[in-house]
């Protein structure tokens, strides 16, 4: 059985796990700050002390990154790379600021990008966090930093992965794997491809 720490995991629900991980082979382990989401384990990515001295095969952080400060990314990424096994790795999903940048630079601050199951997303929700759940109260939505493709493959490898790959996706994201010391990237690779997710340099995420 493969472990899986779902940083940032929001609600129990079961499209907030990336469907690579919901085999059988995969136990899911729950992390995020908030404890009224009711995560396995409470506490920030910038210190996953309280997980102890497990280790897990994978980390899967998605749209949790940019609600740190930017001060702050480096150690949650050394902090990540601290509880991989040698073999494992993370898959990280972002906003992408050049394809966000885009819709700025054509007057398209406010217009509606997509539609999440939040409700529709705009340019500024993406910059700075989903206006509406932040209205509510929930300032853990706010985003206090963000990525390009340079950015985010840079600092994964400036702390400490041996490789990144890093691909624009095509709903206004960014999608990296951040590979330890050990990993099989052949390996990993064709389990995304299998669900669905071509991180390979020449594929498209």
């Amino acid at each position: 059985m493969k472990r899986v720490l779902n940083v940032g995991c929001g609600p129990e629900e079961i499209d907030r796990l990336h469907a690579a991980f919901r085999g059988e082979d995969w136990s899911e382990v729950r992390y995020d700050i908030d404890q009224r989401v009711r995560p396995d384990v409470v506490g920030s990515i910038t210190d996953l002390g309280a997980v102890g001295d497990t280790r897990f095969d994978a980390i899967w952080c998605s749209h949790n990154l940019e609600h740190l400060h930017t001060h702050e990314v480096p150690r949650a990424l050394a902090e990540f790379r601290s509880v991989l096994a040698p073999d494992g790795f993370a898959l990280i999903c972002t906003p992408d600021l050049e394809s966000i940048a885009e819709m700025i630079v054509h007057g398209r601050l406010e217009d509606v990008a997509y539609h999440s199951p939040a409700g529709p997303i705009t340019p500024l929700d993406m910059l700075y966090g989903l206006s509406s759940a932040i209205a509510r109260g929930n300032d853990f939505m706010a985003h206090h930093t963000g990525f390009t493709t340079e950015r985010l493959g840079r600092l994964l490898v400036e702390a400490g992965f041996s490789e990144a790959l890093i691909k624009r996706g095509s709903g206004f994201d960014l999608w990296a794997l951040a590979l330890m010391p050990d990993s099989n990237k052949e390996v990993i690779l064709r389990h995304f491809q299998a669900h669905q997710l071509d991180l390979d340099p020449d594929g498209a995420a």
